[in-house]
């Protein structure tokens, strides 16, 4: 015979076992005060003895009650509901509640049911971003009292309600992406029938009314990252310089299918999301967004419907909506507006285009563009100063230049490529200041090799102003070491001049480093990783189809020699672009040169042996950059260096 399952203790037997009544021990399990304490001791003693546990179907048609809230939500798929069922969850919890969830699959015509058989099963329901027609919520809303609305505005002024202010979070988004230049924009609409997308198409067209100059497309698009997927060529088709998805999965979609199709983000297009999901930083790149808070909308509405259920229905005097204002979170997707097209065309020749303006203005100025700072020739965007706020802090976040770009638009920097995401365009960056690393990425162990470890410092730039006629930007940087203690005080002058006849301008990098007490500059060569010199000025520069290296020294590899310059010429297609990097020291320092795996170089602080600075000793870093629109010969270097350095002390003494 099969072995027969014993159920557990009978709320009899606990009876039994403590002399008393079935009821009595129903009202000390569920707490009731109108037992004697003596008894009510007693019955728990009994219950302990015997391991039991109150039935808690039982005890909830005993109290008519079933401590549970139920959430009903459109679609589970999308990580922001998620993060409002956390919400819910994590505050009912505190008060015994539990938390069913219902989803009803995006199909508006079965909320009413779904919603319904909740509230049947449940003490009250907290209604999200339900789909359906106003007139029909407001016929619902009653029949599910207790409720709670969210996402949703009703008629309704016993029911309480919380709101997300979406125009304000477009408002924010337009802003952002209007300070860096992009006038042009595309909007990836939300799905057919979404409440959601109506304030926000509205925040788009007034942004176009408030700046006549701005532009927006707007696209099918949807709420799933296929439907971001599935929009990326009439993205591309739409000549757009910015994309506005509805929300932060259908920008993941789109950042997939953008990078299949080889363009860059955000150098070639910037993507930007909404809502912030705890995804939206990992993505590639990492996504700027708009931060709703929806684990505190969660926790919100289980408050208030905690109210309702201990106190009642509102009073008719009304309760207006609770407002959540979204926050713009920036990060590594969004970027400059890249040129025109037809700038990079090799066809264009820009060189007299931007000859024009040079007579006009002096040659290039900096510019303000919202917290980051331009250098341009007339119409031309020759350089982007940006700050690193938006860099991770393993990438150990610095100012830097990108993009910087050729005279016919081409470009000249990378930022986090695939290969180093700790890369970022044109730095001053240390692998190593008294084991604090400034490069970013793993340090370089003896031992063990390289190492992912906590010692990350910052740059954090204090103080930006413009010099001679804003030719020159000068900053004041604070060097901080993991701990938050600063290191080094930096200045760092960057001088911009044109050298229109040759088709090519200048770029004049002058940084003053001071030690704030005595420390050592290291590099992984210096610590037994040979040829890894690296560390101080670095260029990284874009990829091509064909790498030609030069230098001053005239030896075939340059990768550890000093030399007072170095040329690197890229081929893209039939097209060259050329960058020529000078010392300006008598002495020169051996070159870091990379041009097979990737394509980055500059001269060494401690190739082959540490450099220690005295507190307040100053340690000068200065080159001079020539970026030509054309392959550049060894022996037309001098004079492209003696012109690019005559330009520069000319727009210097102004």
């Amino acid at each position: 015979m099969g072995r027969v399952l014993k159920d557990g203790p009978k709320i009899g037997e606990v009876a039994a076992a403590a002399g008393v009544s079935r009821a009595t021990v129903s009202r000390v399990m569920n707490g009731q005060s109108t037992v004697a304490p003596d008894i009510a001791d007693r019955v728990r003693e009994a219950a302990a003895e015997l391991n039991y546990r109150p039935s808690t179907l039982a005890r909830s048609l005993s109290l008519g009650r079933s401590s549970t809230v139920a959430v009903v939500v459109p679609d589970l798929r999308n990580p922001m509901f998620h993060q409002v069922l956390r919400g819910v969850m994590d505050a009912s919890e505190a008060e015994g509640y539990r938390t069913l969830v219902a989803e009803t699959a995006d199909r508006t015509a079965d909320e009413s049911a779904v919603a319904q058989e909740a509230r049947a099963r449940c003490d009250a329901v907290i209604l999200v971003n339900p789909r359906m027609p106003q007139e029909a919520l407001e016929e619902l809303l009653p029949q599910l009292r207790p409720v709670v609305l969210v996402n949703r505005t009703t008629a309704h002024e016993d029911i309480p309600s919380l709101v997300i202010d979406h125009a304000q979070g477009i408002h924010r988004l337009v802003d952002h992406l209007a300070g860096l230049g992009h006038r042009h924009l595309a909007y990836l609409r939300g799905p057919a029938g979404s409440i959601s997308d109506i304030p926000r198409r509205e925040a788009l067209a007034d942004a176009v009314a408030r700046r006549p100059e701005l532009r927006v497309d707007h696209l099918a698009g949807g709420s799933t990252i296929d439907a971001g997927f599935e929009a990326a060529d009439q993205v591309l088709a739409s000549e757009a310089t910015a994309v506005v998805a509805f929300n932060d999965l259908t920008a993941f979609g789109l950042l997939a299918r953008l990078n299949e199709s080889g363009v860059r983000v955000p150098d070639g297009l910037s993507v930007t999301g909404f809502d912030d999901i705890e995804l939206a930083r990992f993505a590639n790149p990492a996504l700027t967004t708009v931060n709703v808070p929806h684990a505190e909308l969660g926790r919100r509405a289980w408050q208030l419907l905690a109210e309702v259920v201990a106190d009642g229905p509102v009073p008719a005097s009304g309760r207006t909506p609770e407002t959540f204002v979204p926050e713009l979170t920036v990060r590594t997707s969004t970027g400059p507006v890249p040129p025109p097209r037809a700038l990079t065309a090799p066809s264009t020749d820009l060189s007299g285009r931007a000859h024009r303006h040079a007579d006009d203005d002096g040659g290039p100025r900096w510019s303000a563009r919202g917290a980051s700072w331009q250098l341009e020739l007339g119409e031309l965007v020759l350089a982007h100063s940006m700050g690193g706020e938006r860099m991770p802090t393993v990438h150990s976040p610095r100012p830097h230049l990108h993009p910087v770009r050729s005279l016919r638009g081409r470009l000249l920097t990378d930022r986090s490529p695939d290969d180093h995401r700790h890369h970022y365009g044109v730095s001053l960056t240390i692998p190593d200041v008294d084991g604090t690393t400034y490069w970013g990425g793993r340090t370089f162990d003896p031992e063990h090799g390289p190492m992912l470890l906590p010692n990350h410092g910052h740059q954090h730039v204090d103080h930006t102003q413009m010099l001679h006629r804003g030719a020159t930007l000068r900053q004041e940087i604070r060097w901080i070491d993991q701990d938050q203690r600063p290191q080094l005080h930096e200045q760092r002058e960057i001088t911009g001049a044109g050298l229109e006849e040759t088709e090519a301008w200048a770029l004049r990098w002058s940084s003053a480093l001071r030690a704030e007490h005595a420390l050592t500059i290291s590099s992984p060569a210096v610590r037994g990783r040979p040829g890894a010199g690296y560390g101080g000025f670095f260029w990284r520069l874009a990829t091509g189809d064909e790498v030609e290296v030069l230098n001053s020294a005239g030896a075939q590899d340059i990768h550890g020699a000093p030399a007072r310059w170095v040329s690197v010429a890229v081929r893209h297609s039939e097209d060259w672009t050329s960058l020529v990097l000078a010392q300006q020291s008598a002495d020169p320092v051996p070159w870091f040169v990379r041009a097979s795996d990737y394509i980055g170089l500059g001269p060494a602080l401690a190739w082959g042996a540490p450099l220690k600075l005295a507190a307040g000793e100053v340690h000068p870093v200065e080159l001079l950059a020539v970026v030509v629109d054309r392959r550049v010969d060894a022996d037309e270097v001098d004079r492209l260096l003696e012109l690019g350095e005559g330009r520069v002390q000319a727009a210097r003494s102004t």
